[in-house]
């Protein structure tokens, strides 16, 4: 796993793009602040960029250098949430503008897996997390169902974990709002 960060950081330092696999299923990734980093993942998913991708943190503590505003209600959520959960967070900030959302929202995800908790901690910036896949195909549960499409468009694949045949879904998502207002976007 080590190499793997080491290689990766390099890689998202140059404004590259990643595979990876996450607390979830596996992902795209890239500096969630470097908007031609951004713009590539778009490309590698042939997806609109008006279509929200989400960014991942290891620790809670950084969200307030992202979003204007923690709901309180998020604190009770991820206090609370021991499932993948994204949240989305109004009052996006210090990220890539064609990765914020055009009503300013942002989804971020707080990972409690080993390797994107470290790979996080060590670039000390959040990262982007999509789906392996092309914008309308079905997700891959695991790295053997990721098409050599996306395989060949990206500028580093993580190993660790390729070999990992469990069944992985998507996280929840969850929409809140600045009063506490809840809206489930995937259970």
């Amino acid at each position: 796993m080590h190499n793997d960060i080491k290689k990766a950081l390099e890689v998202l330092h140059a404004g590259g793009v990643i595979l990876y696999p996450t607390d979830t299923i596996w992902g795209i990734g890239c500096d969630a602040t470097n908007p031609e980093a951004v713009k590539r993942v778009y490309e590698i998913k042939n997806r609109e960029d008006s279509k929200a991708m989400l960014v991942l943190m290891e620790n809670p503590n950084r969200l307030n250098s992202y979003v204007d505003e923690v709901p309180e209600i998020a604190w009770d959520l991820i206090d609370t949430n021991d499932q993948p959960m994204t949240l989305v967070y109004p009052g996006a900030k210090n990220l890539a503008p064609n990765l914020i959302n055009s009503d300013g929202t942002i989804g971020i995800r707080i990972t409690n897996e080993e390797f994107t908790q470290n790979l996080i901690q060590r670039f000390k910036k959040p990262i982007v997390s999509t789906s392996a896949n092309r914008s309308g195909d079905v997700s891959p549960a695991n790295f053997y169902e990721i098409g050599d499409e996306i395989k060949e468009a990206v500028d580093y694949i993580v190993e660790y974990r390729q070999e990992d045949m469990e069944k992985c879904k998507a996280s929840s998502i969850i929409k809140i709002g600045l009063g506490g207002e809840i809206q489930i976007i995937r259970p």
